[in-house]
């Protein structure tokens, strides 16, 4: 064979090799002319009711599969963050802190991708929470609903108090506290009376909301130093050091810590929002309700979290990834999650489907609705949240262990909070 014939084929044969090793990388398939797109969630007790959705979603869609990846809430953010950034995000994945994405054209606008009537079927606080520069950047999965108290039955009995008094109870000045009180005598029967710790949306935002205050301005920042949040976060403080509420020590390196103490019997009062209800209603030995969280000064306030689910604009199956986003936001793809009780879905027509769930279980959730006919405390948000979210976090984890005076750590904590959403 003459050298140039040679040359031609060993050319020939190396594009060859470079345009299968580009198919291969880039194939997203699984060998059967399936298109496989790639879910992100971080709790892993929602596969089942994904699962169940998904599968009716192939059944409609049969060139397409859809896989789950679960990334555990401790890692997410800082996992996404890196994917997003390196090109190797799933096509769609979870997503609350989404607004440095969306200003970085990471995330496909939702508004225009669906159209109006799909806006029109989502719970309105839901549209709002995910609304940025007037687009829509994810489709709402469901509410958290608002903070409300699960109570140990057996405790309250023991410690002689009525499951009633709980809607009576106050926080506040010692002559308007009626709650503190009424922790003492908990306190005699159980090891802890309640879960006061540095829990953002059922703990801290409620105090500040229902003190008066509020976590940022209308400018995004920070201003829950003020002297209605002292009040709330001193209020809190207080707890823990008369040890009504667990040591610092193990709630802020465990944020579990508080639900499983209440499971094992250990805690009579635990405020949070309906994303334990489920975990309660299987594993509680105990009798137990769901009460309103108490008023402060200004009353009950709560906030109302939602979570939507959000497209890579980086997918390589825009048009899969189209519908995809469309199942998961009617109300046949959302419904799943409201059969399973797992969560209040934001498809406002399948909420009373969640409801009728625990209503059959002999379990009343209303609390978890009835705070929000109030005043809502927003949860936050803006370009840069995320890293003031951790900047927030490890301060208040400071002054709940009693290292620094309450006003000084609200101080130094918002100040440095706002000088990381400057350097974002």
């Amino acid at each position: 064979m003459k050298t140039s014939t040679r040359v031609v084929l060993g050319l020939v044969l190396s594009v060859a090799l470079l345009v299968a090793a580009a198919l291969w990388l880039g194939n997203t398939g699984d060998g059967s002319g399936r298109t496989v797109l790639r879910m992100r969630i971080w709790d892993s007790s929602f596969v089942p009711a994904y699962r169940a959705s998904l599968d009716a979603f192939q059944r409609a869609n049969p060139d397409v599969e859809v896989r789950i990846t679960v990334v555990p809430w401790a890692d997410y953010q800082e996992k996404l963050r890196l994917d997003v950034a390196g090109g190797t995000a799933d096509d769609v994945f979870w997503s609350n802190l989404y607004e440095d994405y969306a200003d970085a054209g990471k995330l496909m606008d939702i508004g225009a991708l669906l159209g109006p009537d799909a806006v029109r079927t989502w719970d309105p606080t839901a549209v709002t929470q995910y609304t940025r520069r007037g687009k829509l950047w994810a489709v709402p999965q469901f509410v958290d609903g608002g903070t409300a108290m699960y109570y140990n039955r057996d405790l309250l009995a023991a410690a002689h108090v009525d499951p009633a008094e709980l809607s009576t109870l106050r926080w506040g000045p010692a002559d308007q506290d009626t709650f503190t009180p009424l922790l003492r005598r908990l306190a005699a029967v159980s090891p802890w009376a309640y879960n006061a710790a540095n829990d953002f949306q059922s703990i801290e935002l409620p105090f500040l909301g229902s003190a008066g205050g509020r976590l940022q301005g209308p400018d995004q920042r920070f201003v829950f130093d003020s002297p209605q949040g002292v009040q709330a976060f001193g209020y809190l403080v207080r707890l823990i050091a008369e040890r009504l509420s667990p040591s610092a020590a193990d709630t802020n390196t465990n944020t579990d810590f508080t639900r499983d103490a209440f499971l094992q019997g250990k805690m009579a009062l635990l405020q949070s929002g309906t994303y334990n209800l489920a975990q309660i209603a299987q594993q509680a030995k105990f009798h137990w309700g769901v009460a309103m969280i108490p008023q402060g000064p200004t009353g009950r306030i709560s906030t109302d979290n939602a979570i939507g689910v959000v497209g890579n604009a980086a997918t390589h199956h825009p048009e899969a990834t189209r519908r995809l986003l469309a199942w998961l936001g009617s109300a046949a793809g959302d419904g799943y999650l409201a059969r399973s009780g797992s969560s209040i879905p934001a498809v406002v027509s399948d909420q009373q489907i969640y409801r009728d769930f625990w209503t059959h279980k002999g379990i009343d959730v209303a609390p978890f609705f009835d705070v929000l006919r109030g005043p809502r405390i927003s949860g936050g948000g803006g370009p840069g949240f995320p890293a003031a979210f951790e900047v927030l976090t490890q301060g208040l984890s400071e002054m709940y262990l009693g290292r620094i005076p309450v006003p000084e750590a609200l101080s130094r904590t918002a100040a440095a909070a706002n000088a990381a959403m400057d350097q974002r």
